[in-house]
Parts: C-alpha cells; structure tokens; sequence
C-alpha cells in the first residue's frame, strides 16, 4: 500500500485529496494523510451566511473561460448551484481626482478594443489617449523593441501606452489580483497572452482585436456558487475519508531519508513514499530548506497581505453606488486612501442580498494593509467605514460586518519567476516522490491551483502503480 502525505489543507491540499479519494475507489489502496496546522480545511476560502447575506471572507469566485474549478464543482453535484456574474451591468471605476471614473467599455486589464470609448471617457487625460491611438499606428516598432528575456509589468506598459494609464489603470488592475508592485511583478507570468500578442502582433491593441473577432465568446465573466463558495470546500471535505484527516497538526520537519520521506510533527515521525507540499510558499520554503538550499533558496519570494471587510446594508437605497461590479484605488492615489479596491457585490452576482439590500466588500492591501493588519476587528471595520464614506459618502449602520485578516496570502511573482520555477522544478523532481502545489508557483485563482492539485494527484498514483 502507497503512503502519501498532504502537507497543507488549503485549496490545493484539499483538492489533492478530493482526486486521490476518487480514485482510491476504483485502484489500489492507499494510505493517506491530510496535515493541517490550523482546525479547519480550505484555507482562506470561507462564506458567512447571516441575515439573507452571502459574504465571502476571501474569494468570490473565478474566471469562467478557466474550466477546472467548475469542472469539480459538477463532479461533486453541485451544477445546481453554479451561477454567473451580471455582466450585463458590468463596470469598473477609478479613484481618480477624488472622484470615481468608469474605465471605459471594451477594455480588457489597460487594452482597448474600440479607441471611440475613450472619445467620451473622462478617466484619461488627451495625452493618454494619443498614446492609445499611436500604439495602434507603431506595431512594427512594438514589435522591434519587445525583449526576449523577462521584464517587470511597469516597463512592459510603459512602452505600449506610457506612464498615466500604468498608473491609473495598469497598477490598481494588478494590485487588486496580486497586491503586488508593478515594477517587479513578471509581465510573462502575469500578463503571458498580453506578451504573445505583443510578439505576433506589436500593438495590444490589434492583437486583442484579432483575439476578440475569432473568439465570439459569450461566456460570463465569473463564476461562482449560489450559496458561496464554503459549499465547495464542505462538499471536498465530505468526499475525503475523516481517517485522512488531521487538523491541529504541524507539520515541523520535512527529511529525505532513501526512498521516503520522514515528516516530522510533535508526536512523532511518520515516513511515506509520497509528499504534496500544499503549505504556503514561506512555510514550504522552511521545511524544504534543509533537504535542498538551493530549492529553497528559488522559493524565496515576497508575499502580500490583505485585509477584507464586508458591509451587509440592509437598505441598498440609503447607500448608492453608481451600477458596476465596484472601484479600484491606484497605489499612491491623490486621495490617500488606505482602500485598495471595493467591489458592489450585490450588483457583481445574483442572490448575495436579501431582497432591497446591499452588500460591499472592501480591500486593503498593498503598502497601506500593514497598517490595518493588526488593529481589532472593531478598528479595521471604523477604518473601512470611513474610507468608503470618504468616497461614496456616508454609510448608514451595516445589518452584518464580517472582518477577516489574510497574512502572506499573495505571492508576488516577480521578474524571472518562469525560470526559477523551471530550475525549482528540476531540482524537486531529482529528489523524487515530492510535489509543490499553491498559489506560489504557477497561478493564483482557484481554477489553476484545482488544476494543478487534481494533475499532480493523478500524476502520483499513475507512479505508485508503476513502481
């Protein structure tokens, strides 16, 4: 009987487990066990549901045109409860000038498909919107000027459209996925279809229009559960055997020992012939350090904290919001605004509120969230508060405030990520039986972590019957 250990009872832990249980049914036995240190699985994903509101205290959900999130989701009898966002009233806005200003239609992350949006857009200044314009007329020097080699998202935007749409849209567009800086952050491990359409094309904007016309793509935006994403992780939880699981369980050491893998914890060793390493990146990082520095060592990476408040309004007319799915706060704004984004989540998605209500979330990050990390709920909650007031006015008192801290929770994949990874993966794969899964290492959102974990276990019982 194979032995295989899950270090890590996050998304992607969890979702290892879910695949080797199905799998367990129909092959060999196997011996398994999910370390968690924490008392729950699914990490940071969580729903509250109280008041007729469905808050989420980390994501909300994911990019539809990603399949293996819903892919799972159906697998586990939940198609039923799939529902999609209200693209129909879909629009994001800016904090700019102390004022929100929508980006305008048919733009996708700082690319425009029809430059007579930005005509009538008052988010751009003329000089900026010349830039749209001549990037369209330079593909062949576009073309010229893009590097072989990696290169941060800052520069890669500067040279398409110049520093005003970096700022106002390129930066708050990344920080609210990465919560990172755009001058390190890695434009191919980022932005990849951004920079093949730069090398076929030169212009984004012609490369995204080529892209448009050929897709004729009417799939929503995002996708999510009616009920919240919690039912998720509860319906994975319920299709793991509980024998596998152990909460409450450090994981203290991580050792090579011939053909096994000795895991340590406060009660003792135990040894197995497989190990998912599923931990965050800096604890992975720590238990893999003394089997291989230089592995280690290209596991170093910066990671971003968030802070994310949740204001359920019982009355969605005593606080209006213009009609889209929320804002965003360039870094560095002139507003000064601690807030990195809000997102109207009763106009995002259908059934988040009850009936009249309404229901927003917001996010601090970036520079200003090590200020906001350790203050108690009741500060953060007058904070947010104020900030939100700062700039849709003022709040009545919330029907439901749900305050949740996410540490180190986005790693930040900077200039020359593909190539560490690749020689971190070279490395792991020498020292056998070992597999890296999260958001460290090759994607952030739930359908790519689901992918990895479901690949990595089918992968690791595909080996255990031919050894």
């Amino acid at each position: 009987m194979k032995r295989i250990a899950i270090l890590g009872g996050g998304i992607a832990g969890l979702a290892a487990a879910c695949e080797l249980a199905r799998r367990a049914e129909r092959e060999e036995p196997l011996h398994v066990a999910l370390y968690e240190a924490s008392s729950h699985l699914g990490g940071i994903i969580e729903t509250v549901r109280e008041g007729g509101f469905v808050i989420e205290g980390g994501p909300d959900g994911w990019m539809s045109e990603k399949p293996w999130a819903r892919e799972l989701a159906i697998e586990l009898g939940l198609e039923d409860e799939l529902i999609h966002s209200n693209d129909h009233q879909r629009r994001t806005y800016v904090l700019s000038d102390n004022a929100l200003k929508a980006i305008p239609d048919g733009m996708r992350m700082m690319v425009p498909t029809d430059l007579a949006t930005l005509d009538a857009s008052d988010l751009f200044s003329e000089e900026a919107k010349t830039a749209f314009q001549q990037e369209l007329l330079r593909p062949d020097e576009l073309k010229a000027a893009a590097p072989d080699h990696d290169e941060s998202i800052a520069s890669f935007v500067r040279r398409h459209f110049g520093d005003e749409v970096l700022h106002k849209i390129g930066a708050p567009l990344l920080s609210g996925v990465f919560g990172g800086d755009v001058t390190q952050l890695s434009v191919q491990s980022v932005m990849a279809p951004f920079v093949a359409m730069e090398r076929e094309h030169g212009s984004l904007i012609a490369g995204l229009r080529a892209r448009v016309a050929s897709a004729n793509n009417k799939t929503p935006i995002f996708t999510t559960l009616r009920s919240g994403l919690g039912t998720l992780i509860d319906r994975m939880i319920s299709s793991v055997p509980q024998e596998w699981v152990r909460l409450h369980t450090k994981v203290t050491a991580l050792a090579r020992e011939g053909e096994e893998w000795v895991v340590s914890t406060k009660t003792g060793d135990e040894r197995y012939d497989f190990v998912l390493l599923a931990t965050p990146v800096h604890i992975a990082r720590e238990l893999l350090a003394p089997v291989d520095a230089r592995a280690a060592e290209l596991m170093e990476m910066d990671a971003s904290s968030a802070v994310v408040v949740g204001f359920g309004f019982e009355d969605a007319a005593a606080v209006p919001v213009p009609s889209g799915f929320g804002f965003l706060v360039p870094p560095g704004s002139d507003s000064k605004s601690l807030l990195l984004a809000c997102t109207f989540m009763d106009q995002k998605f259908p059934g988040r509120v009850p009936e009249g209500g309404r229901l927003l979330r917001a996010f601090f990050g970036g520079s200003s969230v090590e200020r906001v990390l350790n203050c108690g709920n009741d500060e953060i909650t007058a904070i947010a508060r104020m900030e939100l007031a700062r700039i849709l006015g003022p709040l009545p008192e919330p029907r439901v405030t749900v305050v949740r801290r996410l540490p180190q929770s986005l790693p930040q994949y900077a200039v020359g990520h593909l190539e560490r990874m690749a020689e971190l993966d070279a490395r792991v794969g020498n020292l056998g039986g070992l597999t890296l899964l999260g958001n460290g290492y090759r994607g952030v959102g739930l359908p790519d972590l689901i992918r990895d974990s479901r690949a990595a276990a089918r992968t690791l019982l595909l080996s255990a019957v031919t050894q």
